[in-house]
């Protein structure tokens, strides 16, 4: 499918899944939708898994929109909770659009959720409340961690996938041609079948030397490998480290389930020269969750670091708290430390969303499939490669993936030539049906003048 039969499948208001590989406009085309929805004074809901992802499309994270913390799976009590909101109720009653970038991201339990939210709040039996669904991502990024049965990993294999009847949008045309090698080679492992030609590409990758004006990202899959070089990196620089403890409040229980479902750390270790990397969204501050930077001083008054992103824009690192609430909305525990991480060296899961220019990836040990896949879509191009080792299962993909996508492309491709079969009367009165009942308005268009 090309971006202008998905564009126009787009305005008729139907329930969509958007994919393609690297460099076909994904996140173009939903940019030009949200640009139509307000020209006709439709407000669209942008949210994504994590914050480094909705910044991309200026949107919040899927939590913070929806009230709901760190949690991913809701029950009834935790609903009713959300349901005394004013500001909820006042936010998602007047949603009419909502669009979810990196889809793959996000967990089962949590599209579950956010189905069942809007139910409750629009007061419908409908599939997300009867609003316009428009989920975007690919499939071939790595699972996100469910806590449910192991055969449902993705959002695609939950009850509400079905029930949403999405229409698949798979972009198929290339547009970003910035690195043909990297984009064939990506397509390659999409495909499930790797050539020679991409094996000799990663052989003159091996331990190559990059040009200094990188500032190299070094990806590994094991945590071990990245708190070791972490360690390494931050012993190297010269002083004494700034050692930064957490404040806690609640039972150890209660502490322990925010440090296993954030990236908050009780002990913070930091020195002038250090790498960095936030790990929480503050908008007003100037950072979100997976902004990096470099520690180059501390305030003299607070103590707290003071980072200079790649922007050039310097932030004072002020604490911020990590909450847990129980099922009731009750507050039960506090974490309140440094929202840094240090980032000499990320885990292949932590870089999910981040574009590079440049990155030293080790795959010796990849254990999952589809991580070779995640940590070389990181890069913008071959020549910011340094590939440190790559064992069988870095280039494998999920065979369920491949089935889906092989499934997936099919049904584009139907609805492709479904959608070519109404005449243009057909389509204009599907889009201003769709915009009427959105509450948006019609653009009268000009008459040709004879």
């Amino acid at each position: 499918m090309n971006q202008e039969i998905a564009f126009g499948i787009f305005k008729t208001g139907r329930n969509i899944f958007l994919t393609g590989s690297a460099g076909t406009g994904k996140t173009y085309l939903l940019n030009q939708y949200i640009q139509y929805l307000q020209e006709r004074d439709i407000q669209p809901t942008i949210t994504a898994p994590t914050g480094i992802a909705a910044s991309h499309i200026g949107g919040m994270t899927i939590h913070s929109f929806f009230g709901i913390g760190i949690k991913e799976w809701i029950d009834d009590y935790f609903l009713d909770c959300l349901l005394q909101k004013e500001y909820l109720y006042r936010r998602l009653r007047a949603m009419k659009v909502l669009i979810i970038d990196e889809i793959s991201m996000v967990s089962p339990e949590l599209f579950v959720s956010v189905d069942k939210i809007l139910r409750a709040f629009k007061n419908s039996d409908k599939p997300f409340g009867g609003i316009q669904i428009i989920l975007s991502g690919d499939f071939f990024q790595l699972p996100p961690v469910s806590k449910t049965a192991k055969n449902i990993k993705f959002a695609w294999q939950t009850g509400e996938w079905q029930a949403a009847n999405l229409k698949v949008c798979y972009l198929e045309e290339k547009f970003r041609q910035s690195d043909e090698s990297l984009i064939s080679i990506l397509d390659e492992i999409r495909a499930g079948s790797v050539s020679e030609n991409s094996m000799d590409v990663f052989r003159a990758c091996y331990k190559k030397e990059l040009p200094n004006s990188f500032k190299a990202a070094k990806l590994y899959t094991h945590n071990e490998d990245v708190d070791r070089i972490n360690k390494e990196e931050l012993e190297a620089l010269s002083g004494e480290p700034k050692i930064f403890k957490s404040l806690n409040k609640g039972s150890r229980k209660n502490i322990e389930r925010i440090l296993n479902s954030s990236l908050v750390i009780e002990e913070l270790k930091l020195k002038k020269g250090a790498l960095v990397i936030f790990i929480k969204n503050n908008y007003e501050a100037g950072y979100i969750n997976g902004t990096l930077g470099k520690v180059i001083s501390f305030s003299k008054t607070t103590g707290a670091p003071i980072v200079e992103i790649f922007s050039g824009e310097k932030i004072a690192a002020e604490p911020e708290d990590w909450k847990y609430e129980n099922e009731k909305g009750e507050l039960k525990a506090v974490i309140r430390q440094i929202p840094l991480r240090l980032a000499w060296a990320l885990t292949v899961h932590k870089s999910q969303g981040m574009t590079l220019d440049a990155a030293e990836i080790d795959l010796s040990k990849t254990f999952e499939a589809g991580q070779g896949y995640v940590a070389l879509s990181r890069i913008r191009s071959i020549k910011g490669l340094r590939l440190m080792g790559l064992n069988e299962v870095a280039l494998q993909v999920d065979e369920s993936v491949l089935n889906i996508d092989r499934e997936m492309r099919d049904c584009s491709r139907l609805y492709a030539l479904k959608f070519r079969s109404f005449s243009d009367e057909e389509k204009e009165k599907m889009n201003g049906e769709f915009i009427v009942k959105s509450g948006g308005v019609i653009l009268k268009r000009l008459k040709k003048s004879s």
